[in-house]
């Protein structure tokens, strides 16, 4: 017969496994057996970006985000977590760097004196190149761009995640320190507001807080007569903010410029200030700055 108090501690293991909050409660973590502890770094606040699904334009916002966080003087990380399609490299024109060490520590490409950046495009041999790892490779990557990178003493640390809810969302929640909390990003139509509804339930079930919903690509802006088109409708992203009970952050149109702007290599929110589109993304900047620094 099993030993009563053996018997309780396998329940109780059995328990936490099944547990959605066992990726941040400390209980769980310090029965898991060979994980590794929460990172070091040095950072105020880890901010996640999430969507739902892919293509709705995550990683413009992350780029946006962290460039316009930088800008107003804080001291800025920007961890590209997309493992299988790290995009934010070419958003900042610095596909063409490389990672070098310095002692036993990575450095971050730096961008701007107040921006660095981490991808997994640096080491790739070059742009076509695809990464074809398990969840365990993953995890063990995302520990190491935490813990072994010189990241320096930072106030914000923007996650740019791949789409859903697997491997890469869990183990960052387990693994950085101070997350604030999570930014979904959807486009209006109904088939993108049902699954970024999912990312924001998975966060919450991790009792990390959403910060805010930013609907993008809501409405094309035609480049002739600069009038709006709802080509994906419209409102999808204030009615699930509303439904969440969380802030909404703003939308922001499809329009060529911010195309273009992401091919070149220059974060939108540099680009010329009379444009309109400029101004909504500006005017969504500003609210997630202001929601973040709270």
């Amino acid at each position: 017969m099993k030993d009563k108090k053996k018997v309780n501690e396998e329940e109780c293991n059995k328990e936490c496994e099944s547990c959605p909050s066992a990726a941040t409660c400390d209980t769980a973590q310090g029965k898991a057996k060979g994980l590794p502890e929460k990172s070091k770094i040095d950072v105020k606040h880890v901010i996640l970006v999430l969507s739902g699904k892919g293509g709705v334009g995550k990683s413009t916002v992350s780029v946006n985000l962290a460039f316009a966080l930088s800008a107003h003087g804080y001291r800025t990380g920007l961890l590209d977590l997309d493992i299988h399609g790290p995009n934010v490299p070419k958003m900042l024109g610095i596909e063409e760097q490389k990672l070098t060490t310095l002692g036993n520590k990575i450095e971050p490409v730096r961008v701007t004196g107040n921006l660095a950046v981490i991808s997994m495009a640096f080491l790739l041999p070059d742009t076509s190149t695809p990464v074809i790892w398990r969840g365990p490779m993953k995890m063990s990557a995302i520990s190491q761009f935490l813990s072994d990178v010189d990241w320096g003493p930072l106030d914000f640390l923007v996650v740019d995640l791949p789409p859903g809810t697997g491997d890469e969302a869990l183990s960052i929640i387990q693994l950085a320190p101070n997350v604030t909390g999570a930014i979904i990003v959807t486009t209006p139509q109904d088939v993108a507001t049902m699954d970024a509804m999912k990312a924001a339930k998975f966060v919450e079930r991790l009792d990390i807080r959403v910060l805010g919903i930013v609907e993008n690509m809501s409405g094309l802006v035609c480049p002739h007569c600069r009038e709006e088109i709802d080509l994906f409708g419209s409102g999808g992203g204030k009615r699930i903010a509303e439904e969440l009970k969380v802030p909404f952050l703003g939308s922001i149109p499809l329009d060529p410029e911010m195309r273009k702007a992401g091919d070149e290599g220059k974060p939108f929110v540099i680009r010329s200030k009379d444009s309109p589109t400029w101004k909504r993304v500006d005017a969504v900047m500003e609210e997630l700055v202001k929601v973040v620094e709270k």
